[in-house]
C-alpha cells in the first residue's frame, strides 16, 4: 500500500482522484480547507507551513505520490493575489516540502493540476507567469491583483505547468526516480465549473466555450489520468502535461503543438 497526499482532496477533481486511489488499496492523505485529514488554508503562507508540517507528521516523512489539485477558479469578485497564493504557490511551494520525502518512496509521482486555459485564453498575461516563475513572490502576488483574478487564472496554470516542465529532468526529481507531470482538465463538472457559471460576467463565457465531443468531462474521468501518471505503468512519463479537454485545445491550435525543434543560427562571420 503506497501513502499519497491529495491537495484539494473534498471535492471536485481532488475527490474524485481521492475515491479513486482508495478504491485501489491506496493510503490517501487529504489536504483541504475543510473535510480532510488536513484541514489548512493553502492560499495563506501560514496556512501551507501547517499544512506541510502535519502531513510531513502523518507520512513519517515517506510519500509515494502526491496530487496538488487545491485551486480556485478566477471570477471579478475574488482578489487576483489569491489565484497566485493557492493555484501557485499552494502547488509549488507543497512539492519542494515534498520532495525528500518521495525521494524515500517507491516508484515516487507527481500530478500538477494545470489547465487548458493556459492555451485557450487569449491575451494571457505572461508577464504574471514570469513574475511568479523567476520575480519576487510579493512582486508577482501584487500582480496578480492589478490584472484581476479572471486573467490571473490561466497565468497561474501556465505558471504551474512551466514549473514541472523546468524541474521535473533535474537530479533532483528525475535523477531521484521522481516523475513530475501535469494535467490540464478542460470543462470538468464540478463546484468550480458551478460557482463560475453562477457568475453573470463569466457564466455566459463557461457555456459559450467549444467542446467538440458535446459535453464537459465528469471529474471521475480526470482522476483517472491522474491515477495512471501515479501508476508504475508510467514510470517512463517525465515532464509532460496532458490535456484532457474534449478536443479544445486541439480546435483551436491544431497547429502549435508539437512544436519542431528550430535550427541553430549559423554564426555570423
Amino acid at each position: 500500500m503506497r501513502t499519497i497526499v491529495v491537495t484539494g482532496s473534498a471535492s471536485g477533481i481532488g475527490a474524485a482522484t481521492r475515491k479513486r486511489l482508495i478504491a485501489q488499496g491506496e493510503r490517501v492523505i487529504g489536504v483541504d480547507i475543510r473535510d480532510a485529514d488536513v484541514q489548512a488554508d493553502l492560499s495563506t503562507a501560514s496556512g501551507r507551513r501547517d499544512a506541510i508540517a502535519r502531513v510531513e507528521h502523518l507520512c513519517e516523512g515517506r510519500l509515494d505520490g502526491l496530487v496538488t489539485c487545491a485551486g480556485l477558479m478566477g471570477l471579478p469578485s475574488r482578489p487576483g493575489r489569491v489565484l497566485a497564493e493557492l493555484n501557485f504557490f499552494g502547488t509549488i511551494e507543497f512539492l519542494a516540502a515534498a520532495r525528500p520525502w518521495l525521494a524515500r518512496g517507491t516508484r515516487p509521482a507527481v500530478v500538477a493540476i494545470s489547465s487548458n486555459s493556459t492555451t485557450a485564453m487569449p491575451g494571457l498575461p505572461v508577464e504574471l507567469t514570469r513574475l511568479l516563475l523567476d520575480g519576487d513572490p510579493a512582486e508577482a502576488i501584487a500582480y496578480a491583483d492589478k490584472v484581476g483574478s479572471p486573467d490571473a487564472y490561466a497565468a497561474t496554470k501556465l505558471a504551474v505547468a512551466h514549473w514541472i516542465r523546468r524541474q521535473a529532468t533535474k537530479p533532483e526529481w528525475a535523477g531521484a526516480g521522481i516523475t513530475l507531470n501535469a494535467v490540464a482538465p478542460g470543462k470538468t463538472e464540478t463546484g468550480m465549473l458551478a460557482e463560475g457559471r453562477a457568475d453573470k460576467t463569466y457564466g455566459p463565457l463557461i457555456d459559450a466555450f467549444p467542446v467538440p465531443v458535446g459535453r464537459s468531462a465528469q471529474p471521475e474521468e480526470i482522476a483517472a489520468l491522474i491515477g495512471f501518471l501515479l501508476s508504475p505503468d508510467a514510470r517512463f512519463i517525465c515532464g509532460s502535461v496532458y490535456f484532457i479537454d474534449g478536443g479544445t485545445d486541439a480546435q483551436l491550435r491544431a497547429n502549435d503543438f508539437p512544436a519542431p525543434f528550430p535550427a541553430p543560427r549559423p554564426k555570423q562571420a
